[in-house]
Parts: structure tokens; C-alpha cells; sequence
């Protein structure tokens, strides 16, 4: 059923917006008349899907896109009125009144059309998948399938969440060594071409013999007065050179392999990666997702390529009737304590809670090695900074020094 939407003034007088469903736009003025708005703009809107688009959309779409903080919000919207005793078509419509984002409003509301014409919650999302991930859809079948579609939503809303705290801790913890990097690059720009240009050029003035810090300072300077603009030109174009070579098949597994190598970098790139797939798999398999139906939504999730060509073969081993941590042990990218737990809680029987388990000590490593990071890397932020500005009054003070001298 078509969505649209509407500019109108409500019997007050006030303004409103909003989008309605409906068969054709007549329809839709007569039900907004009967809820006492009268429309005076009315507009068919669909529900973007980016992978139908043509590229233009695409770009458009990347600024307008779901964001995971209001997925995961609406999710548990959602889960908190199935598990009140609500109808779907009811719990999507309460959500909608809740929802302000038109994008997402857009897709709730067909999706809503869809279930109410009798199709699955499943089937319905699937129709967006710019919106709603594989592992929605698959779980979510998985719940309509067992009848247990509320407790499978409170899942869904508890692994987002987990997933967006740990995604935030992470970011603010950066913030502050991010903020003190900017602050500390545009100190250094403001100093080597505006500063120190106007105090070297009094020694320059002078004709006579300047100190080896002297001469690379004033070099340095005078590089970054006349070529910055070029300076920056040639970075951003390395910049975005390196990122299309990175989207490419071989420098993307160049790129991923080289992550995990990296000495501290690597350990929580991976770290990131293990609780990322072992969450996602255990709660597959605790709604009931068959082991390979898990694991190839799995694979749909992970970004870096190495782990994920390590997830296919292990795949390919199982459905030949291998046990999970023995493919998962040959591809020798995961720790061998992962592997050891995997083991234990394949033949225990309790896979789903071992999964479990690694995903929060993985969880807490991550936790653990990025607040040592921050804590090392402010010290030496301090003293790089340190070191540059003590060079520059080294550079400015010695040719003071050797004129004193001169003068005596």
C-alpha cells in the first residue's frame, strides 16, 4: 500500500506533518478528514532501498540512512508492547507514533501494510535490507516460526544495546586523545606559518651563519607557508587514493590483514571481531537459527575479510560434519583460549552460553586495552608536543645566544 506524506492544519488551527497509508491519494485525504486534518500538501513517498537505487540515490541515502542508536530504540519499542500483549499490527503502529525520523517512520509504516495484508514481520523486512540487518530478519523468522516472537524482540533489543554501548564506550574514550591531536596539529600549523616566519626572519636580515635547528626550522616554515595548500591537496588525494584501493578485492585483504598484524592495533581489531561474532552467533542459536543458517548470517556481519574467509571454511568443514572448533582452530586466526571454550561448550552441549561467555571476556579486553591506550598515548601526545615546541625555542634561542656573544 502506498505511503504518503502530508503538510495539513488539524481543527485548532496548528500545523501538522506526518504520513499516512493509504490506496490512492483520495483515500488518504478522506481518512486525514475524518481524524479532523485537513491536508493542504499531499505527497507519495517510498521507502528508500538502496540497493535498488541508482547510484545518486545511494549517495543520498548514506546522508539520510537508519541510524543504530534508533533501530535499536524502536526494537525495544517494539518488544516492550509485544511482551505488554499486543498485536503486531498494534505494537507497529504505537511504534510509529514514537518514531520522528521520516526514513524510518517510511519503512515502519509499510512494513506495518505488509504485515496487516498477511505477511510475515520476517518477510517484511526483508523487503528493506538497508534497514534491517540479515540478523534481524533470520531471528526474527526463527520467533515467528516457535511463537515466542515478543521474547525473540528482547533479545534483539538487549544484543543492539550491548552492541551500541560497547561501540560508545569505545568512541569516548577516544574523544579526549582525538580532541588533543586536532588541537595540537593546529598549534603546530598556526606556528610554523604565522609565528615563526615573522621572528626567523630577523636572523635571516642579519646575512650571517644560523645554527643547524635554525636552518631546519626556517626551511620547515617556509615549506609550510607557500605550500600548505598543496600540502593538503596531495594528502587528500593519498587519502582518498588509499581508499579506493582499499575497496578493491585485493588491497581490502591487504588492508584487513595488515590490521590483525599490527602490534597493538591488531589484538584489538580482533578482539572487536570475536565479540562481535560470537555474540551474533550465540543469540542466533539461542532463537533457534539452524548452526549453518547462523553462521552464514555471521559472515554477512563481519568486516574484515580474513576473518570472515576463516568463517566460510569453517562452514564448508561443518556442513561435511566437522565439530565448530576445529576448522575455526585451522584457520589460525582466532586465540587458542576462544577455540579451548568453543570446544567445551560444543561437547558440555551448552554452546550458546560459552559463545556467550567469550563475547563478554572479549568484551572486557576490548574494554581494558583501549583505556590503556588512551592512557599511553596522552603522556605521549604531551611529550611529542613537548619535544616540537622545545626544538622551536631551541631553533629561535641559540642564534640569540651566539649575537649575545658577538656583542660582547
Amino acid at each position: 500500500m502506498p505511503v504518503f506524506e502530508y503538510t495539513a492544519i488539524d481543527a485548532g488551527g496548528k500545523s501538522r506533518k506526518g504520513i499516512i497509508d493509504a490506496d490512492s491519494p483520495r483515500v488518504a485525504r478522506q481518512k486525514l478528514r475524518a481524524n479532523g486534518i485537513y491536508p493542504t500538501h499531499l505527497e507519495e513517498s517510498q521507502a528508500p532501498d538502496i540497493g535498488q537505487r541508482p547510484r545518486r540515490w545511494q549517495i543520498q541515502f548514506s546522508f539520510q540512512r537508519v541510524r543504530r542508536a534508533e533501530l535499536v530504540s524502536t526494537t525495544r519499542q517494539l518488544a516492550t508492547l509485544l511482551v505488554a500483549g499486543l498485536p503486531l499490527v498494534a505494537a507497529l503502529s504505537g511504534v510509529l507514533e514514537q518514531v520522528r525520523r521520516t526514513i524510518l517512520r517510511r519503512v515502519l509504516s509499510q512494513v506495518r501494510e505488509r504485515v496487516n495484508e498477511g505477511m510475515s514481520l520476517a518477510e517484511a523486512m526483508n523487503e528493506h535490507p538497508a534497514v534491517f540487518p540479515s540478523l534481524y530478519a533470520a531471528m526474527i523468522h526463527a520467533g515467528e516460526t516457535s511463537g515466542t516472537l515478543e521474547l525473540v524482540m528482547e533479545r534483539l533489543a538487549d544484543f543492539g544495546e550491548q552492541q551500541l554501548a560497547l561501540q560508545r564506550k569505545i568512541r569516548s574514550t577516544l574523544a579526549y586523545p582525538t580532541l588533543m591531536l586536532i588541537v595540537g596539529l593546529g598549534v603546530v600549523f598556526f606556528l610554523m606559518t604565522y609565528v615563526i616566519p615573522r621572528v626567523t626572519q630577523i636572523f635571516v636580515d642579519m646575512k650571517q651563519a644560523l645554527p643547524l635547528p635554525t636552518t631546519i626550522l626556517i626551511r620547515v616554515s617556509t615549506l609550510f607557508q607557500k605550500y600548505w595548500f598543496v600540502m593538503l591537496i596531495v594528502g587528500v588525494l593519498c587519502w582518498l587514493s588509499g581508499r579506493y584501493y582499499c575497496r578493491t578485492p585485493k588491497g581490502k585483504r591487504q588492508y584487513h590483514s595488515l590490521l590483525l598484524r599490527l602490534p597493538i592495533v591488531g589484538g584489538l581489531v580482533q578482539k572487536v571481531a570475536i565479540s562481535r561474532i560470537t555474540r551474533t552467533l550465540g543469540t542466533l542459536l539461542k532463537n533457534g537459527v539452524p548452526l549453518l543458517s547462523a553462521l552464514e548470517i555471521v559472515r554477512n556481519v563481519v568486516d574484515n575479510v580474513i576473518l570472515g574467509e576463516a568463517l566460510d571454511e569453517a562452514r564448508q568443514e561443518i556442513s561435511e560434519g566437522a565439530s565448530i572448533a576445529t576448522p575455526l582452530a585451522r584457520g589460525g586466526v582466532f586465540p587458542s583460549t576462544v577455540i579451548q571454550m568453543i570446544s567445551v561448550g560444543e561437547q558440555s552441549g551448552n554452546l550458546e552460553d560459552m559463545l556467550f561467555k567469550v563475547a563478554e571476556i572479549s568484551e572486557s579486553e576490548v574494554e581494558s586495552r583501549v583505556a590503556m591506550l588512551t592512557s599511553l598515548m596522552e603522556p605521549v601526545m604531551i611529550l611529542a608536543l613537548g619535544a616540537l615546541v622545545g626544538f622551536v625555542v631551541l631553533a629561535v634561542l641559540l642564534p640569540i645566544f651566539e649575537m649575545s656573544h658577538l656583542v660582547r
